[in-house]
């Protein structure tokens, strides 16, 4: 039986569940979200002077037009991001403290005025007095129209669905309800506050991890696995 539930798309779903196997817990993956491209149009690179990218999904999304743009500073929340961001050939990246808000203080800070920001299609809207950002949504994560049934029995194990995202954490919740399942008897870990507010509540329980970081995530969930009632934690029994 599961500790976990992984929620997030692929191939970011493997990587956590690789972190996971780490420290010794075991976990399910049932993505909510799958991954597409898109077309798009790109500014002319003359334009801007970096790219941020928000989202490994962006990196590898982005396609050929992506190659106008590499040889300028990029910007990236997370190492997982910046590993992407190098896999498609970015040479100059830096990597921000946390998330987009902290990014784009981190290119301001390095005096960026105008940068082209490689994003998806539903993203938070993030802005700066001191920095224009031209965006471009390279890929859209569609939604599934139900809760996959690999998730629906993990949570009924006493599965901890690990949420990656508010959207995530919006479009769980709302599946659940869809599914008929009680928030009451399932445990949820967000990777940050604003994820944890749009799953919204009732939960058995809930909370948020202290950095928004892959690495947090699973730190927060290996501690709610050894705080919950036993007798939720099917796998522990």
């Amino acid at each position: 039986m599961p500790d976990l539930l992984i929620l997030r798309p692929q191939p970011g779903a493997d990587a956590t569940a690789a972190r996971a196997r780490e420290m010794g817990l075991d976990a399910r993956i049932a993505p909510l979200f799958a991954v597409l491209p898109l077309d798009w149009e790109p500014p002319d690179p003359a334009e801007v002077e970096a790219t941020l990218i928000t989202s490994g999904n962006a990196a590898r999304n982005a396609g050929p037009a992506i190659e106008s743009f590499i040889d300028l500073p990029c910007y990236t929340v997370g190492e997982a991001t910046a590993a992407a961001a190098r896999e498609a050939g970015f040479t100059q990246v830096k990597t921000g403290p946390s998330d987009g808000a902290a990014l784009l203080e981190l290119a301001a800070a390095d005096g960026v005025t105008r940068a082209l920001h490689l994003c998806g299609r539903d993203r938070l809207i993030m802005a700066h007095s001191q920095l224009e950002l031209v965006q471009r949504a390279v890929y859209a994560a569609e939604a599934a129209s139900s809760l996959p049934p690999e998730a629906a029995e993990a949570v009924g194990e006493g599965a901890l669905a690990l949420i990656h995202s508010p959207r995530a954490g919006e479009t769980f919740a709302a599946l659940v309800d869809a599914a008929g399942l009680e928030r009451r008897t399932i445990a949820i870990a967000a990777i940050s506050p604003a994820a944890l507010a749009a799953a919204g509540g009732g939960w058995e329980l809930a909370d948020s991890a202290p950095a928004p970081r892959d690495e947090a995530l699973l730190e927060l969930a290996a501690k709610l696995c050894q705080t919950r009632p036993r007798s939720r934690s099917g796998n522990r029994e």
